[in-house]
């Protein structure tokens, strides 16, 4: 298996709290240790950076306390820029940031024309773009995914709120595998990942309940939480090097490795 080096975008936890509640991990009564998250999350950036990968960085706004979670802030596939509109009015103004990051970084921007919730929602799978609804990502925008990027775009239709965002419930390991959840979609995308990944991985509710799945992959190393034991095992097993990561404090609010990475696509070259 090959490695294929990667471009990230990422946002340092600095003013991280729960203050409130938009999906089921979410307890604004819990207490928030926001130096752990900060040194969590600098450890997956080091981890990102010992494989070989290049990490740039958006600046974090006070009073956004999930800008951390760089993958909602756009879709980026050959150099094009996808901005997003969230559902949740607490999570708004997190949208125009993103947008003035990629535009300043030079990708050709397109503004979304219905709720898009980003790489959360959107994995580019080989020559497929699998595009999750159900919680977040409104199944309009599926159409203009396709316009937009010129691939084919699969919906996945979401069923467990606590999977809201496609990420938490698959994730792309190279461009001819998954791993994803089951249970987490309803009868006919199951039927569709059968058709598309016979050979894919299928994890375990339990895996799935610590953000097992919210992992990134380059080909060959997969950075997931520590926690998913289960999961790292049968990825092993299957030939990819795995590297756990403890990110149970920003689990708080849902979110888990793929969560922090937006994944930065410059060009055809780089797929």
């Amino acid at each position: 298996m090959d490695a294929t080096r990667q471009r990230f975008l990422m946002c340092r936890p600095t003013y991280f709290a729960v203050d409130y509640a938009i999906n089921p991990w979410m307890d604004p009564t819990a207490p928030v240790d926001v130096d752990l998250a900060i040194r969590q999350w600098e450890r997956l950036r080091q981890v990102y950076l010992d494989l070989g990968h290049t990490v740039e960085e958006i600046a974090p706004v006070p009073g956004l306390p999930d800008m951390v979670f760089a993958a909602n802030g756009g879709t980026v596939i050959d150099g094009r820029a996808m901005a997003v509109q969230f559902r949740d009015p607490q999570r708004a103004d997190e949208a125009p940031a993103y947008r003035a990051w990629f535009e300043a970084a030079g990708f050709e921007m397109y503004d979304p024309k219905h709720v898009n919730e980003g790489e959360g929602d959107v994995l580019l799978a080989g020559d497929h773009l699998l595009a999750g609804t159900g919680f977040r990502t409104a199944h309009a925008s599926h159409a203009q995914l396709q316009e937009v990027f010129g691939y084919p775009v699969i919906t996945m239709q979401l069923v467990d709120p606590r999977f809201y965002h496609l990420d938490t419930a698959l994730t792309v390991l190279d461009e001819r595998t998954v791993a994803y959840l089951p249970e987490a979609f309803s009868p006919g995308s199951q039927a569709v990942l059968r058709r598309l990944f016979p050979d894919a991985v299928h994890a375990t509710m339990a895996d799935a309940e610590v953000l097992g799945l919210n992992a990134v992959s380059d080909g060959r190393h997969v950075v997931l939480p520590e926690q998913a034991t289960g999961l790292a095992a049968k990825l092993r097993d299957r030939g990819y090097e795995t590297i756990g990561v403890d990110l149970s404090e920003l689990r708080r609010a849902g979110g888990g490795p793929k969560c922090c990475t937006l994944r930065l696509r410059q060009g055809k070259a780089n797929r």
